[in-house]
């Protein structure tokens, strides 16, 4: 049966073109799909598309607007099984995870279809006589969403929505090794009625697309998630020219663990915020920080709960970990365990590339500890995207604080303890953007700004309320009466 092909849509109508593949990471002879590979021509098409439909689309009432992204929410729920398992194939997530995942995007889509009932704006008294004043907002014009390849489906949704309800138009441009699920949300928007040029996609290379992109004269936004590389060289491209933009890149996430703990639960939530998704995500879990009383007992439980982890295909059931997403994140996990062998030693477990069966068909790593990690080494202080984990010993809370925070990142924080004091001084002290105590410190909701501090971010931050804070402006009105 030949591959699917999925083409790019610009200006509502899906356009052709020379294609590229979408494989399948734990079995690289399982196609997903192969994607029409978009040109420079046709992201600035795509953003013209665009800049024509923001008149009649911005003057819509928020309500309408809303009314067609709930339509978008149903259209996704209708596919949900379908999604869950595109997603695993694609990325390489678990099953679970990846059905989560567009449960959440669903959620996102109703959420700030909501807003568009709202849209609220202040409304103050005036010192002078007989003026009433209030301020409203306004959208921004056209928006360029660059979206990354480990939350497939839920990063495009959390950009997409409030982009969309605030009276925006967008130019989706995806991950190329994960596009399909973006892809997804678009023709879910395309069959709720959303009317053509208000959601655009161009799925293709980075360098050539992001260029066109940010040389796009009716651009006025951009909105990235993805490396700090990337991240760099847009902030700098986009202050050139004065657009609005946000960046969400990289992290080296501690998470802190105090004797005080529940042992038990501490091991548990290092574990998932280490190793689960196969250690993709921004706010993983890349060193636990561990006070000295406990650090071998811990270590110990830890190797012994990590080992129990079982590695394969989330399609299958009772699978944890998945593969890495594709053969450049297999090698730059395992150069970093070359590194962390030269600098720590032979690791406590892992270490190496599975082999052997069906795990000769993907990009297969077995979960990985470094035990008595110091501050300076490199596995210590640069962002692996995979799953290895730096175990660090610390004398006391403020031992540990000050290894947490002796980082160029800021993304999320975790601490482990039952003592209430030590919580609250965690939080005031933490330089980092997502706080969690006693959780994992990857695992945030939609209703609440996300984002960090430091190297990680820039710009207001994504989700909740706040999201309205980027994709809208303000318009001040003074009237006498």
């Amino acid at each position: 049966m030949p591959s699917p092909t999925f083409q790019n849509y610009i200006d509502g109508q899906w356009v052709a073109g020379k294609t590229f593949e979408n494989i399948n990471p734990a079995d690289t002879s399982d196609l997903v799909g192969e994607f029409v590979s978009g040109t420079a021509a046709d992201m600035a098409d795509a953003v013209e598309a665009a800049s024509r439909a923001f008149p009649a689309w911005s003057a819509m009432p928020a309500p309408a607007r809303g009314a067609l992204l709930y339509r978008v929410a149903d259209g996704l729920e209708r596919k949900f099984d379908q999604l869950g398992e595109e997603m695993t194939r694609e990325e390489g997530k678990t099953l679970p995870e990846a059905k989560g995942e567009v449960r959440r995007a669903i959620n996102i889509f109703r959420y700030f279809a909501g807003e568009g009932s709202r849209m609220p704006g202040p409304v103050v008294a005036s010192e002078r006589d007989r003026v009433h004043m209030w301020a409203q907002r306004k959208p921004v014009g056209v928006v360029g969403l660059i979206t990354p390849w480990n939350f497939p489906i839920a990063i495009p949704a959390w950009k997409m929505a409030p982009a969309l309800i605030c009276g925006n138009t967008i130019v989706v441009k995806p991950a190329s090794v994960s596009p399909l699920c973006a892809w997804r949300i678009v023709e879910a928007c395309r069959e709720a009625g959303i009317p053509k040029g208000v959601v655009n996609f161009v799925a293709g290379s980075g360098a050539t697309l992001g260029k066109a992109l940010i040389e796009a004269p009716a651009l006025r936004a951009v909105s990235f998630t993805g490396s700090c590389g990337v991240g760099e060289w847009l902030h700098a491209e986009a202050s050139k020219r004065r657009l609005r933009i946000q960046l969400e890149m990289g992290g080296k996430n501690p998470t802190i663990v105090l004797a005080d703990a529940n042992f038990e639960q501490a091991v548990e939530n290092t574990v998932n915020a280490a190793f689960f998704s196969t250690g993709q995500k921004c706010t993983a879990t890349s060193r636990v920080i561990v006070e000295g009383a406990i650090y071998d007992r811990f270590l110990k439980a830890l190797v012994a709960r990590t080992k129990k982890l079982k590695v394969g295909n989330g399609l299958e059931a009772g699978i944890d970990i998945g593969p890495a997403v594709d053969q450049s994140q297999l090698e730059t996990n395992l150069r970093y365990i070359e590194i962390g062998r030269k600098e720590a030693g032979e690791p406590s477990c892992g270490g190496h590339r599975l082999t052997g069966g069906d795990y000769d068909k993907g990009f297969f790593v077995a979960p990985t500890i470094f035990a008595n990690v110091t501050e300076k080494m490199t596995i210590a202080r640069e962002e692996i995207f995979g799953p290895v984990l730096s175990v660090m010993r610390a004398r006391d809370f403020e031992d540990a604080m000050r290894i947490a925070n002796e980082i160029p990142f800021g993304l999320s924080s975790s601490i482990q303890t039952s003592n209430i004091s030590r919580v609250f001084e965690f939080v005031e002290q933490a330089e980092a953007g997502l706080l969690t105590v006693n959780l994992p410190s990857a695992g945030v909701e939609y209703q609440l700004p996300f984002g960090g501090s430091k190297d990680s971010s820039f710009g207001p931050k994504e989700q909740g309320p706040a999201a309205m804070e980027f994709y809208s402006d303000w318009k001040t009105i003074y009237l006498k009466y």
